[in-house]
């Protein structure tokens, strides 16, 4: 194994204790690895088989022009010698297949900048020669908790091809390996087409992403990109357009309502002068940005060669350069995964308290609907939350509301479009200080004091400045009798 894989393992291994995945599917790796062993065999995964109705049922059904010719085949019927990680486990290594998952690819490829957090989640130390039985696993978060996912190595292909993601390297498979786990977990390949990068950030690193509208940008956004970087915060963006532009190429050769990474922020000297760059990347591997600062623009003349060295501007890999400037000016959105306290990375442990709920919208007795249902709109389910830490010393509390509906995703292929969801915020009245188990009556809940948007995503995220004391949070959907589980979460920046 290389150093950078010994490195992800010694990493792994420190954060152990602070690991505890329950088993996906109650399937165990180490029971099942052992026994494919003993009885001489490969592992075949009967919740996740190399059927068809594991790729999908519509855009990837079995009578799909996209599927045909599809046959599953392992590493070691592709290649002669297969390996796990080569080298480590890098950007190069996410190269994006026929599948509409580029959200998931600009993840994968944030996550490789971090390598205590992308040990967690791939297991480095797995390889096809010591005890190799032909499975695998991953650890993921979903909903609240850490999961083992086990797969086996059976991988779509075409032609002796891999059909979805691929790395550089032909013989390498960490990454076609994770991209099959997640769509274990999302009940098959057809429900990872479209999304948004937050949502595969979040499953990685159990953190809690905010969003940015960048024709709205606040005048200190490049100094909030570099501080997340350097927190190891996972960042993606996209370009808005409409359906009908759906990944059309514009003159500078970037690509809209496609998901990119942002890997790095830095500042260099022009003519003594600052300027603020960006770096990108394309989870395609290729088609660049082809503007100033792209990889053989005449701007790199004008800086010294050791930041050049530095910034390794010129591999023409699908990661490029560009100003900030050009950067809010052409895209539309930017996504930040802020990571959580039980994260294993140094720098981020306690910057945060946090409290998470588990609920549920039943009709007939929770599942009320917004305000607009003055009726209703009090049977929704009710958590009581302390914000008691003074961020700023202006005794106001920063705080992180996360509500985020459960398993729509999975639901996809049905039909399922997933509910608009959002949640409003009260403060507790004098006359139930001290009484946690008593719910506001609709009188208490005529003026919230603050309240989300409510959006048509798995998760709803907002920042608020919240005087210190006792709070009430109100989930619900925009519409009442509407069933669904969720997980409500509440992070106060210490």
């Amino acid at each position: 194994m290389s150093a950078l894989g010994n490195d992800l393992v010694d990493k792994r291994l420190q954060g152990d204790a602070s690991i505890r995945a329950k088993k996906y599917l109650n399937q165990d790796y180490e029971n099942l690895r052992s026994q494919c062993q003993k009885q001489r065999k490969l592992f075949c995964d009967p919740h996740f088989p190399a059927e068809p109705r594991s790729l999908g049922l519509n855009e990837l059904g079995p009578d799909s022009v996209k599927t045909k010719g599809v046959e599953w085949k392992r590493p070691g019927e592709l290649c002669s010698k297969p390996q796990f990680i080569i080298g480590g486990a890098t950007r190069a290594d996410i190269c994006q297949g026929n599948l509409g998952d580029c959200w998931l690819m600009a993840a994968i490829a944030s996550l490789t900048l971090e390598k205590d957090l992308l040990a967690r989640v791939i297991y480095p130390e797995q390889n096809f020669t010591d005890k190799y039985a032909g499975i695998f696993h991953f650890q993921l978060w979903q909903y609240g908790e850490w999961v083992d996912v086990v797969v086996d190595d059976r991988l779509p292909t075409r032609k002796g091809k891999l059909l979805f993601v691929k790395s550089a390297a032909e013989n390498e498979f960490w990454s076609p390996l994770l991209e099959k786990a997640y769509a274990k977990v999302n009940g098959c390949y057809e429900n990872l087409i479209g999304g948004f990068s937050s949502e595969a950030h979040e499953d990685f690193t159990g953190g809690i992403a905010e969003c940015y509208t960048l024709r709205k940008a606040p005048v200190n956004l490049f100094n909030i990109i570099k501080k997340a970087l350097s927190r190891g915060s996972l960042l993606s963006t996209s370009i808005s357009a409409s359906a009908e532009e759906k990944e059309a190429v514009t003159k500078e050769c970037l690509v809209k309502t496609h998901a990119y990474s942002i890997t790095d922020a830095k500042q260099v000297q022009v003519c003594k002068s600052p300027v603020e760059l960006v770096r990108l990347r394309n989870p395609w591997g290729h088609m660049e940005w082809s503007g100033a600062w792209s990889d053989r623009s005449k701007e790199w003349d004008q800086v010294s060669p050791e930041d050049k060295a530095k910034l390794v501007y010129s591999a023409d890999d699908g990661e490029f350069w560009m100003t900030y400037a050009d950067y809010i000016q052409r895209y539309s959105k930017l996504e930040i995964c802020n990571l959580t306290p039980d994260t294993p990375c140094d720098d981020n442990l306690g910057c945060w308290n946090s409290s998470q709920f588990e609920g549920a919208w039943k009709v007939g007795t929770t599942a009320g609907g917004c305000c607009n249902f003055p009726a209703k709109f009090c049977t929704n389910p009710q958590f009581r939350v302390k914000l008691d830490t003074d961020s700023q010393c202006d005794k106001q509390c920063s705080v992180l509301v996360a509500l985020m509906q459960k398993d729509a995703r999975q639901a996809k292929q049905k039909g399922f479009k997933g509910y608009s969801i959002g949640f409003y915020i009260y403060k507790v009245p004098d006359k139930y200080k001290g009484k946690p188990d008593v719910c506001l009556l609709p009188d208490d809940l005529r003026r919230p004091v603050a309240k989300s948007d409510f959006v048509k995503m798995r998760e709803v995220c907002q920042r608020f400045n919240l005087p210190l004391g006792e709070y009430v949070i109100v989930p619900a959907t925009f519409e009442s009798n509407q069933e669904a589980n969720f997980l409500l979460r509440v992070f106060s920046e210490k």
